[in-house]
């Protein structure tokens, strides 16, 4: 090739591809440093936004009077559990459980050898005491006889009628003794002392049977024609509930029945452990559908304290400084203000002091809320009634 055929290149054009390559570089790094920029902005918001916790108000209830529900026990208006009072073998029992029974009904027989024989060994000795003061009785009455002939002493005849005077006593003493064995022959049949239901049998033809209380049951009878219901009370509400008060309870076994009680006693005490109150209601039980034993939800309709709000348990706020509930202010920030609880109604609480009807109470406060802090107001909490 000739030098002439070698071409230099244009200077002008390459600078020019230069500064276009420079441009194009600076307006991609710009567009960059921009897209960053918007990106950390965003970021910086939306983390500004989570900082601010969403929260729910809870309603204030103003309702005279509320719903108090309480577990208690159901108990048999009366049970009574049945021991022997002789000792023997047991020949038979006439009542299973579930059998219902009058009272002075036989529940069962016990064949008794031992005291057989000690009433026929009372009725030997009242025999003999009758026989012997009879003969002390005939004897004084001769002495005396002979007295008005002078053919015996006084002091005689007086030692003969004290002699019939002891020999009566015996004789009174053995006939009581026979009347105490007669009447243990009727304990060899078990007796159910009221109406009710056999609720327990605890023995067997054959078994052993020990008199008394030492021994064992042989049976349990309880009479349900009317129940009885236990209930411990809080102390803030055991001044409330009084005798003639009614209230509903209802039993896990018939869901969907609600049953009548009354209150008929109040301890007027306080357990020391718990410091409850223990309450007794009292309810018909017809068809015997209500079983001894029984787990119940009592209700009770309590008046609520004049000057008392009440709100959800959730809203208050425990600390070791004393109680609190969080309000929300008018900036949007939350404020913590001391409160002074009242009766603990289980899913709600009375506020005695700390509160104004118009405050805006916040349910379920976060744990970190703090008075000053940001919220954000969200749906507004389930109210909170009383019946």
């Amino acid at each position: 090739m000739s030098p002439e055929e070698i071409k230099t290149p244009d200077i002008h054009r390459l600078k020019l591809f230069a500064g276009a390559a420079i441009v194009l570089a600076v307006a991609v790094g710009a567009g960059g440093l921009l897209a960053r920029a918007h990106s950390t902005q965003v970021n910086a918001q939306w983390a500004g936004a989570q900082a601010v916790p969403t929260v729910a108000l809870a309603k204030l209830d103003h309702q005279g009077a509320s719903q108090l529900s309480l577990p208690g026990v159901v108990q048999a208006f009366q049970t009574a559990r049945i021991y022997a009072r002789v000792s023997g073998y047991l020949t038979n029992w006439r009542q299973d459980i579930g059998s219902p029974v009058k009272a002075g009904q036989v529940l069962a027989s016990i064949d008794a050898p031992e005291l057989d024989q000690q009433l026929e060994q009372a009725r030997g000795d009242l025999a003999t005491a009758q026989a012997n003061q009879q003969l002390a009785a005939l004897t004084a009455k001769r002495w005396s006889a002979l007295l008005a002939s002078q053919a015996v002493s006084q002091q005689a005849v007086d030692e003969k009628i004290g002699d019939e005077s002891a020999k009566t006593a015996l004789a009174s003493a053995a006939q009581a003794n026979v009347r105490r064995f007669e009447a243990m022959e009727a304990y060899k049949q078990v007796f159910s002392p009221f109406d009710g239901i056999v609720t327990a049998r605890k023995t067997d033809v054959g078994s052993l049977i020990n008199a008394g209380s030492t021994g064992q049951e042989l049976f349990e009878v309880a009479d349900l024609h009317r129940v009885r219901i236990y209930v411990q009370a809080p102390q803030a509400l055991s001044a409330k509930l009084t005798p003639g008060q009614a209230a509903t309870f209802a039993v896990p076994q018939l869901p969907g029945r609600t049953f009548t009680a009354t209150v008929v006693a109040v301890s007027h005490m306080l357990d020391a452990a718990s410091h409850t109150m223990q309450v007794e209601l009292q309810a018909d039980n017809p068809g015997g559908l209500l079983a001894a034993g029984s787990y119940c939800q009592v209700a009770f309709q309590v008046g609520a304290d004049g000057a008392a709000l009440r709100i959800p348990a959730t809203a208050l706020i425990v600390t070791a400084n004393g109680d609190q509930v969080a309000v929300l202010g008018a900036d949007g920030r939350a404020v913590l203000k001391p409160v002074k609880p009242g009766r603990d109604l289980g899913d709600s609480v009375e506020i005695a002091a700390g509160l104004q009807p118009t405050d805006r109470v916040i349910d379920s406060p976060p744990e970190s809320l703090r008075t000053g802090d940001p919220v954000r107001l969200g749906a507004v909490g389930s109210a909170h009634k009383g019946s």
